[in-house]
């Protein structure tokens, strides 16, 4: 089987592994899930046929709570239906979750993990919501890469479909849904080849109809809710192994190992750490990068959170282990710990000569989570005593939580270039970079990563395009601090912000405006003149405005600037 390669973000690739699967999607849309939803409306709007042959019923909702209600209907008559959701959109389904979980109906959320509103209202990622549903008996899945969406969204559906089980299919909200990255295109045959249609035979056959009709939704006393509450225990120990299964038949597809828990290090390592989602590709690099200084370190990343599986845990855990440091993407105020650190802590409780196990948070509301922090992280491990309950990638300078963070390590692959653009939201700098990375992507051998990074204000705030682009795979999931090429579209950002800062020596910066070469340095802060002197850097300066003008595209600065980064970056 040949294989295709795609540019896309992890919301398309959820959305085009879940689409095979789905027959009813009922939908509601909440940053950062919406495009998913989207996509699927687009594609059954064309015509797109899932692998049954038919193209997707798509049902908008006016509520997320709507839409919960909708799969859970949907369910009941026996369509395999899957929706898209996260934060407090989650959180009005949890009522419906706990039912369509409780009734063993095989659905699918797709999550694109998000923070919920506390002290304030965040649109931007972590774990917080996906933790407060994890009580409901979803089973919870998690990626780290678009490409990981690409390859595991496939196996909730096919797990749920055989176990019974509904899942969550989790990715990061926007360090991964809203990614851009070349990666592998599952084929639909893949899925063909797997699907139980002998358990989907028996879903429909248990669905309502009136030809046989069934008693659902009954009222239970003392006398046998409990018992019927634990009937489903059988279910739920068959999960891990059908998802491990699934996931060793798509190792085989794709070449590329999955496992409930993959361990990535030092095969003697003393230190590890364990943590889930796209924070792991950055420990990837940090791991290869303190191994190849002599470090016995490694990583479990966790891809079946719940259920919990101390079998596939410990089938990958080095028996070398002196000290764990468990991250989680969550705050629960009060606790002893958050709910990751608490799960290994109970699988090694009692256990003779446990290792020594600490916990601490990271990348609330999208915090960038640098190679930087995560030494930090193994450093801490390296200590007589390492502090427990830390956070890091903060200075917490009230409670003294906070782990020191280093100066910047480069762990980015040889020969990776990187690029950075400062634009005006709505000005069509993040659209074009969008095009850029696609281009680059589906037209040349490289790959090609993209994230965009703008405030909650969206148009009128600032934004801040970081692409990567190489010959091999990029698992760099944090923002651009040491480009080799600096674009920036608004002058008046030359006096807020340091943008050649991190610019690498022979760098190039792009500068858009309509001064000429006497009067841009006039204009030009001195600390930038010095800055570019001492990385002996390549400056450009372009009036992007005069340009669009004179050949008739009005204000669409960003194609002439787009123009400008193909001649300057050396990328193609």
């Amino acid at each position: 089987m040949a294989k295709k390669m795609q540019t896309m973000d992890g919301n398309q690739a959820a959305a085009y592994a879940s689409y095979a699967f789905t027959e009813v999607a009922g939908i509601y849309p909440i940053t950062p899930s919406s495009p998913m939803a989207e996509y699927t409306d687009e594609w059954a709007a064309r015509g797109m046929k899932n692998m049954f042959g038919v193209p997707v019923k798509v049902v908008e909702m006016q509520s997320e709570a709507g839409a919960a209600g909708t799969v859970h209907g949907s369910l009941q008559a026996g369509a395999l239906t899957t929706t898209y959701t996260a934060s407090q959109g989650l959180l009005l389904k949890v009522p419906n979750m706990y039912k369509i979980a409780g009734e063993l109906l095989p659905s699918v959320i797709h999550v694109s993990a998000r923070a919920l509103a506390a002290q304030a209202l965040s649109i931007f990622g972590d774990h917080q919501d996906v933790y407060a549903a994890r009580q409901t008996g979803f089973a919870m899945l998690f990626e780290s890469s678009v490409q990981e969406v690409m390859d595991l969204s496939g196996v909730a559906h096919l797990a749920a479909i055989k176990s019974r089980v509904p899942f969550m299919n989790i990715f990061d909200g926007f360090r991964t849904s809203h990614e851009i990255q070349k990666v592998e295109v599952m084929d639909y045959e893949v899925f063909k080849n797997l699907v139980d249609m002998d358990a989907i035979k028996a879903f429909r056959e248990r669905a309502l109809n009136p030809e046989h009709p069934v008693t659902k939704g009954t009222a239970q006393n003392d006398d046998i809710y409990f018992q019927t509450r634990e009937v489903q225990n059988k279910y739920y120990d068959a999960v891990p192994a059908i998802v491990a299964d699934y996931m060793e038949e798509i190792s085989k597809v794709t070449g590329r190992e999955y496992k409930p828990f993959n361990y990535h290090g030092a095969p003697d390592a003393e230190n590890i750490v364990i943590a889930m989602g796209s924070v792991c590709e950055t420990l990837i690099e940090t791991v290869d990068y303190l191994v190849a200084k002599g470090e016995k370190v490694g990583l479990i990343n966790v891809h079946l959170y719940r259920p919990f599986s101390s079998e596939y845990f410990f089938n990958v855990f080095p028996k070398t282990v002196k000290k764990i440091a468990v991250l989680d993407r969550t705050k629960e105020p009060g606790s002893l710990g958050e709910p990751l650190y608490m799960d290994i802590r109970g699988l090694f409780y009692g256990m003779e000569n446990a290792p020594l196990i600490v916990g601490g948070r990271y990348g609330l509301s999208s915090k960038d989570t640098t190679p930087a922090q995560m030494k930090a992280v193994f450093d801490n491990l390296n200590q007589a005593e390492p502090k427990n309950g830390f956070v890091v990638g903060i200075v917490d300078d009230v409670t003294f939580k906070s782990l020191e963070v280093g100066p910047h390590i480069d762990t980015v692959a040889d020969g990776v270039r990187e690029c950075l653009f400062f634009g005006l939201g709505s000005d069509g700098t993040v659209g074009a970079n969008k095009n850029s990375i696609k281009i680059i992507g589906d037209k040349t051998d490289l790959y090609a990563q993209g994230y965009f990074a703008y405030d909650s204000k969206k148009s009128g705030g600032s934004t801040r395009s970081h692409l990567r682009f190489g010959k091999n795979p990029i698992k760099s999931t944090y923002l651009v601090s040491a480009p080799n090429f600096v674009a920036c579209s608004v002058p008046a950002y030359l006096t807020q912000y340091d943008m050649i800062g991190g610019l690498k020596q022979g760098g190039t910066f792009l500068l858009n405006c309509v001064w000429n070469k006497e009067e841009v340095l006039a204009h030009l802060p001195n600390s930038y003149k010095k800055a570019l002197a001492e990385k002996n850097a390549n400056f450009y300066i372009i009036d992007a405005n005069k340009l669009a003008t004179e050949i008739g595209l009005g204000g669409r600065t960003n194609t002439i600037m787009q123009s400008a980064f193909f001649k300057l970056a050396d990328v193609i």
